[in-house]
């Protein structure tokens, strides 16, 4: 008897956290951050940026939108917008409701070449996004300059950082890549101050704080300030542990 009221707790205990789980993959959630640099423009003092990485199966929820409509100068999608079997109809949903916030920016993940990339590619371009594969675009005020490059997937091999920093003008420049190990590439040279990426989820699943990948956050290498979105949505299972769903409404500070 006793073995059956054990096991009978065991099958409600995990139940419940399976649900616990489910529910953490649809969590809204927008995390706030400040980041100062002593180099960043004077003119652009308070510039804002939302940034979204891997939403996958994943609709943007309204909430998230009324929460920084009004608020956001400019959109960086970090990549996976879409993978194998995710349907069109959510793409052009997400990006109808990013338009509201501002000009969007997007990276190329490694899910994103699962599914119908050329088509993926050919919706970009008719919701006019600006397309950063191995390119730069300059924002200019007062003779000051923030330029962001972006890089193609470094997991499909397709990333040219050399072709990015090319294509840059000088300038507070911002890198955007959908996997965070471009920082490996990076030289104090290439004056590269913020590198914007997801693609680990945070781990997705961790258990006692581990997880197959590091929970996202700020990290420094030399004098790149590297940020991990633990990304918004999942990818395999449906489900998260320690690891939440987040997007990011980022504001640059002049120190």
């Amino acid at each position: 008897m006793i073995y059956i009221i054990i096991g009978s707790i065991a099958i409600l205990l995990g139940t419940c956290l399976l649900f616990f789980m489910y529910k953490e993959a649809f969590r809204n959630h927008v995390s706030e951050i400040e980041l100062k640099f002593p180099n960043f423009p004077q003119s652009f003092d308070g510039m804002r940026i939302f940034f979204i990485s891997d939403l996958h199966f994943r609709i943007i929820d309204t909430e998230i939108i009324s929460q920084v409509k009004g608020k956001v100068d400019l959109v960086i999608i970090g990549g996976d917008m879409l993978e194998r079997k995710v349907p069109f109809s959510n793409i052009e949903k997400n990006l109808e409701l990013l338009r509201t916030l501002g000009p969007i920016h997007f990276v190329w993940g490694n899910n994103d070449y699962e599914g119908d990339f050329r088509r993926l590619d050919a919706t970009l371009l008719e919701k006019g996004v600006q397309i950063l594969d191995n390119t730069a675009i300059t924002y200019e005020n007062n003779e000051e300059k923030v330029v962001l490059l972006g890089v193609d997937d470094v997991g499909c091999e397709r990333d040219r950082l050399d072709l990015a920093l090319q294509d840059s003008d000088e300038g507070f420049r911002i890198l955007i890549s959908h996997n965070p190990s471009i920082v490996e590439q990076i030289q104090d040279e290439n004056n590269i101050s913020l590198v914007l990426s997801g693609h680990t989820h945070g781990g997705q699943i961790r258990v006692f704080g581990y997880g197959i990948s590091e929970i996202g956050g700020l990290k420094k290498r030399n004098n790149t300030t590297l940020f991990i979105s633990n990304g918004y949505g999942t990818t395999g299972l449906t489900l998260r542990l320690g690891a939440r769903a987040e997007t990011h409404l980022i504001t640059l500070r002049s120190n």
